[in-house]
């Protein structure tokens, strides 16, 4: 099974292949694919989104291919073909983030931030000692070890043993993990791998991780193992998933935000009607008392019974406390 490109990856090609073409003009179509790493319909696909594309939007502002008689011709493109001068803001954010990444424990290639913060350094001046007074973090209370293990495991390809906290449910698991990447989203570091317990891809949040051990054991993840597309966040809902439809009041519309969702229905009196997908309902269920009556499960009704028997259970509770507490007085 082929794995999806993701928007940023097209995203980098198409910023790549304009400059390339306008270079090459009337390439041939086979030539140009075979050279760029794509097929010739991926290539016929790029060239047709290019016609959306410019630094503007009227006609004359829009790049022009041509590709019918078989060779590539690329034009009004001059503007993304040109070489790319950073102004003096731009060059700062770029070099607080060179700062941010050479500050990643275990990170390689140092020597090429180096020389890119050096260069930086020598065509702003004054940018970079507003750089150097920034202090940049993206830890996230990750340790350097705990970080620098899990991109050794992915490099050598090791398999790694995990303990990890699982919030929902406030227990902490062990598992077998193949690890496939390190990756930063959203200021947490996370571990993504072939889980051997849940036997697909899942993305751990190292912060989470209370134990990692590389094992002597090859790693390899299963061919039909897919990186998840990060674009859209870090919640990816599956098919399989549990499909549950909650009534919102206008008071708890803030979920419907917070939360990944599938549909969204507001009614004329501002409550919602929020359809999604979950692999664990406890959260939901947590959540569901937490908004005591504002919210509410419609289906499926197995989980509405279980949050119902949940919050009667907790009132029995709490009147059981009331009441011991009464008689003591």
């Amino acid at each position: 099974m082929t794995t999806p490109e993701t928007a940023t990856a097209r995203l980098s090609r198409l910023l790549t292949m304009v400059p390339w073409l306008v270079n090459r003009q009337g390439i041939d179509l086979e030539r140009a694919a075979a050279d760029l790493g794509i097929t010739v319909q991926q290539l016929e696909t790029d060239l047709r989104l290019l016609y959306l594309c410019g630094y503007g939007q009227m006609p004359d502002e829009l790049i022009d291919a041509e590709w019918e008689n078989g060779r590539v011709f690329i034009s009004n493109a001059e503007t993304i073909a040109r070489p790319l001068r950073l102004g003096r803001d731009e060059a700062l954010t770029l070099m607080v983030g060179l700062r941010a990444l050479a500050a990643v424990p275990g990170l390689g290639e140092r020597d090429a931030i180096e020389r890119a913060m050096a260069k930086l350094e020598e065509a702003t001046g004054a940018s970079a000692e507003a750089a150097a007074r920034v202090q940049v973090s993206i830890d996230e209370g990750v340790e350097a070890d705990l970080l620098a293990d899990a991109r050794r495991a992915v490099e050598e390809h090791r398999r790694v043993h995990l303990r990890y906290l699982v919030p929902s449910r406030d227990e902490s698991t062990e598992r077998d993990v193949d690890p496939m990447r390190v990756v930063n989203l959203d200021a947490h570091w996370y571990l993504e791998g072939w889980c051997h317990r849940a036997q697909d891809t899942r993305l751990f949040r190292m912060d989470r991780i209370e134990g990692l051990a590389l094992l002597d054991v090859d790693g390899t993840p299963p061919p039909d193992a897919q990186l998840r597309d990060l674009d859209a966040g870090t919640f990816t809902p599956r098919e399989e998933d549990t499909l549950v439809t909650l009534e919102l009041q206008p008071g708890a519309s803030w979920v419907s935000d917070y939360y990944p969702v599938e549909s969204v229905l507001t009614r004329e009196d501002g409550t919602q009607v929020v359809a999604l997908r979950t692999a664990d309902t406890l959260w939901l269920r947590r959540l569901m008392w937490r908004l005591g009556g504002y919210g509410r499960v419609l289906a499926p009704a197995e989980l509405a019974q279980a949050v119902s028997e949940g919050a009667r259970s907790a009132l029995a509770a709490y009147e059981s406390q009331e009441a011991a507490a009464g008689a003591e007085r």
